[in-house]
């Protein structure tokens, strides 16, 4: 039985977030982004904090995630400074060396969701992206790809992804069995299903990424198309071959030391789309894919990343 209260109830103290600020040089955004939102920081943004804070230099841009206030403690920040130092020796790449991030407590607002408010859907070919609370339709012809953008993973819009997704709206034909190795969030498992691929099964290292696929592929009714997996090549079985495609938008460290098992899972009759490689490491990813017996039909440069698509040469 409800009885009524006789006590007004204690006011809830308002929840309090951290911002943490990172200035990137330009088409590092994304991966730095995914580095930082780690634990209890579940969003990112990009681009200026504020009318506040100057203009990021030219080359450069801000990116941002947030702390709760609660969890912002010394061991807390160490790990993002941790995740952050690594990325010039995972990557190869020294401008990424020295990365600083600078935490700044906000006043109670909900910071972790205000970036909603400057994100915009772009198109890539047949493909529209749109976040989850825009209900506009699409033009006739498009296909919706709802994708929660600013979460733990990439929203689209790095070089890298967008030049595979436009290969994928040009070359999936329909009925194809994708391979999507480092699928990450599942972005190009799922936008092969959108496109007409009969099945794309996914996998990735990050066991976040299994979860945030699954519920990729959910948000766009195609989870009876899409699978995901933890776990790296060991996680294939022997007979999971003969893909019609096989993508791979990971580190192009990954992709020269895995060009081998990558062509071995594609069909000869099959194509390939492998990106992730920035400039200086052009020669030795191409060296590693013509040394798997693998030929380029097309090689891709956006800024500084490049993009191989191709298929067996024998």
């Amino acid at each position: 039985m409800l009885r009524r209260m006789t006590t007004s109830p204690t006011p809830r103290k308002p929840l309090t977030w951290t911002e943490v600020r990172v200035l990137v040089p330009a088409g590092w955004q994304e991966l730095v982004a995914e580095v930082i939102t780690l634990g209890p920081c579940t969003s990112a943004a990009f681009g200026r904090p504020n009318l506040g804070v100057d203009e990021a230099p030219e080359g450069f841009d801000w990116v941002r995630t947030f702390l709760p206030s609660h969890a912002d403690d010394e061991a807390a920040r160490a790990q993002l400074r941790a995740a952050i130092a690594g990325l010039a020796e995972a990557t190869g790449c020294d401008e990424l060396a020295g990365l600083e991030p600078t935490f700044k407590p906000l006043p109670p607002e909900d910071y972790a969701t205000s970036w909603k408010k400057s994100w915009k859907p772009f198109r890539v070919g047949p493909l529209c992206l749109l976040p989850p609370w825009d209900a506009r339709e699409v033009r006739a012809g498009e296909r919706r790809f709802t994708i929660e953008p600013g979460g733990s993973f990439g929203s689209g819009r790095h070089a890298t992804t967008r030049t595979c997704l436009r290969v994928l709206t040009r070359r999936i034909r329909g009925g194809e069995r994708v391979l999507d190795a480092g699928s990450g969030s599942g972005i190009l498992s799922v936008a092969a299903a959108l496109l007409g691929a009969r099945a794309a099964l996914g996998f990735d290292v990050d066991p976040n990424s299994e979860v945030a696929g699954a519920l990729l592929a959910q948000d766009n009714d195609v989870t009876a198309r899409c699978t995901f997996r933890t776990g790296g090549f060991e996680s294939l079985a022997p007979d999971e071959r003969d893909y019609d495609v096989v993508l791979a938008n990971i580190y192009s460290d990954v992709i020269q030391e895995h060009a081998a098992d990558l062509r071995e899972r594609l069909s000869p009759t099959g194509w390939f789309a492998f990106s992730g490689c920035p400039a200086h490491h052009e020669a030795a990813t191409l060296a590693a894919i013509e040394a798997a017996g693998l030929a380029l039909d097309e090689h891709l440069v956006r800024g500084r990343w490049h993009t191989f698509v191709g298929r067996r040469a024998r």
